[in-house]
């Protein structure tokens, strides 16, 4: 009641500011202006912004004196860019409330603008002086926009939609993952590695064969190869025609070890997967392990520090400055970093590095679940996805934490989140939820529990498959029969949408279509935990930090 008031207290002297001028004698006295008192759609209280409402609302606006019906109907106006809607104007209460209803049913999931303008005059001649802009975002159609099929066969589909991603719109000359479904030229170091994997899986979901997916890994051990390398490590962004680094920013213009871990995953278990008694697939795993053992892990520990960092550059050298700290997506890093067999780092780089000496843990409870390490509600999901493509959480445990404990207590306290929906965004519930890092109406941003800009991420609840299977069920259920008409397209789900702002992405980005696939795959078969897991270099990696699995 509070807002309302001041709402209405600030248009009023809105009203008078403009309405104000000097007059002199000899003009005579103008009416004075006359007030908005109060905006209501379908009975919802006094805003300026409307979500989720009807495609046939009735927006009442009322004022402190009678209006001019002539004028009402000449400087009342509703749309989206396309010209006017066609609108029932009505009064009541004397004529000082006036009654807007669209004459035809509005498009779903769409944001229109209510707009007074400052003509608006009231029976006695009096104009408002102000403009009225109001927005109204329409709910989405809850009909079904596909017939329905077996939860198996939308795996299928969702699994072999996302691949093509990886496949179709890979990088002509290189094969690596694009950024995003804008980049060009830009491929990603990170996304390509969870490319590999989503091969992995086209080859053994028979989308591709295996003579396909050995030929497009060849290719990206070729480029590979020859691209840019800072003490082993390759930049987070490359020009996919030429091998150079791309900037990602000012001062990061050389080696991202996390990035980097994120492509020697994907290596390691595509090195799994091959047969090393066909000649031509151990050429590639020969290959395989000259690349990830030339990644010097020991260099980013800048002078044998107890932490690894995440950037160098030849000219820029530490200027980036940041150290990989936990609990975050960086567990892979010093897994592998450990693992590796000529560049290894000490456990206590984990351990006072990652770990920071135990102050991972957390502990506390969130929506009755105890969350073991992080920060509190947990951050955005991709902590729960990105290392754990091939790291298998069952049975992972070390001395702070089960991983598996975490990584499904984590997904449960977002999923519970979005039930709870305490900031009362559109859609948000059983069926719909998920937040982490995506795409947003803004720009980007990390999306979590702590940073709720009423953002649902598709990855987000898919890739946490292992972790809450019916509640990501549901969630690809809701995302595919009742939003699929504008979320689903040639190369899966887009990347985000908001129902409180009427917004879908238009876009793609390797390194949320990636986790889908995959651990949409590890629920199904384990098959990437399977392979990472048994690399020997994984194994011994685990137990030099003290990890049992």
């Amino acid at each position: 009641m509070k807002l309302v008031t001041y709402l209405i207290a600030v248009i009023s002297l809105l009203v008078v500011f403009v309405s104000c001028k000097d007059n002199d004698d000899t003009e005579p006295p103008i009416p004075r202006n006359f007030a908005l008192t109060n905006i209501s759609l379908d009975g919802r209280p006094l805003s300026f912004v409307y979500a989720s409402t009807s495609i046939q609302p009735e927006i009442k606006l009322s004022f402190d004196a009678p209006i001019d019906h002539e004028s009402a109907l000449a400087n009342i106006t509703m749309g989206r860019g396309t010209g006017p809607l066609a609108l029932n104007i009505t009064f009541e209460k004397g004529d000082s409330t006036i009654v807007i209803k669209p004459v035809k049913p509005l498009n779903y999931l769409t944001t229109y603008s209510l707009f007074v303008s400052t003509a608006l005059a009231s029976q006695k001649e009096q104009l408002y002086g102000s403009t009225i802009d109001i927005k109204v975002v329409t709910t989405y159609d809850p009909a079904d926009k596909f017939p329905s099929i077996s939860d198996d066969a939308l795996f299928d589909l969702v699994q072999e939609k996302t691949f093509r991603y990886f496949w179709d719109f890979a990088h002509p000359a290189s094969g690596m993952a694009r950024e995003r479904n804008s980049s060009g030229n830009t491929v990603t170091t990170g996304g390509s590695g969870f490319g590999l994997m989503a091969i992995i899986v086209g080859i053994e979901r028979e989308i591709i064969t295996r003579a396909e997916g050995v030929e497009r890994l060849d290719k990206i051990l070729a480029f590979l190869e020859t691209a840019d390398r800072f003490h082993g490590a390759w930049p987070h962004w490359v020009d996919g025609q030429t091998g150079k680094v791309i900037p990602f920013s000012a001062n990061d213009n050389g080696g991202d070890l996390v990035e980097t871990s994120l492509l020697v995953q994907g290596l390691i278990a595509f090195r799994q997967y091959l047969h090393p008694e066909n000649e031509n697939e151990q050429a590639l795993i020969d290959r395989i392990n000259v690349l990830w053992k030339g990644v010097e892990w020991d260099w980013y520990t800048k002078g044998n520090e107890k932490v690894l960092y995440w950037h160098w550059s030849p000219d820029k050298a530490w200027s980036m400055n940041l150290q990989i700290r936990g609990a975050n997506e960086c567990l892979i890093t010093y897994v592998l970093a450990a693992a590796s067999p000529e560049h290894s780092i000490d456990a206590d780089v984990y351990t006072e590095g990652y770990a920071r000496n135990g102050n991972i843990r957390n502990g506390k409870k969130f929506y009755d679940i105890t969350l073991p390490i992080g920060s509190d509600y947990g951050g955005p999901l991709f902590f729960t996805h990105y290392s754990f493509l091939g790291l298998n959480p069952k049975n992972l445990k070390d001395q702070f934490a089960d991983y598996w404990e975490q990584n499904v207590n984590h997904s449960k306290i977002n999923y519970a989140y979005c039930v709870d929906n305490p900031k009362n965004y559109a859609g948000y519930g059983e069926d719909c939820w998920g937040l982490t890092a995506s795409d947003n109406y803004n720009g980007y941003s990390a999306h979590s529990p702590t940073n709720d800009l009423s953002v649902i991420s598709p990855t987000a609840a898919l890739s946490s498959f292992p972790y809450t299977p019916e509640e990501s069920m549901r969630a690809m259920k809701f995302f595919y029969y009742k939003l699929g008409d504008k979320l689903f397209d040639d190369y899966g789900f887009y990347d985000a949408f908001s129902l409180e702002r009427g917004w879908i992405a238009n876009s793609y980005l390797a390194i949320d279509q990636g986790p889908i696939i995959v651990m949409i795959e590890n629920h199904r078969t384990q098959l990437l935990w399977n392979l990472f897991m048994s690399a020997p270099e994984v194994q011994a990696g685990l137990t030099k930090l003290g990890f049992t699995y």
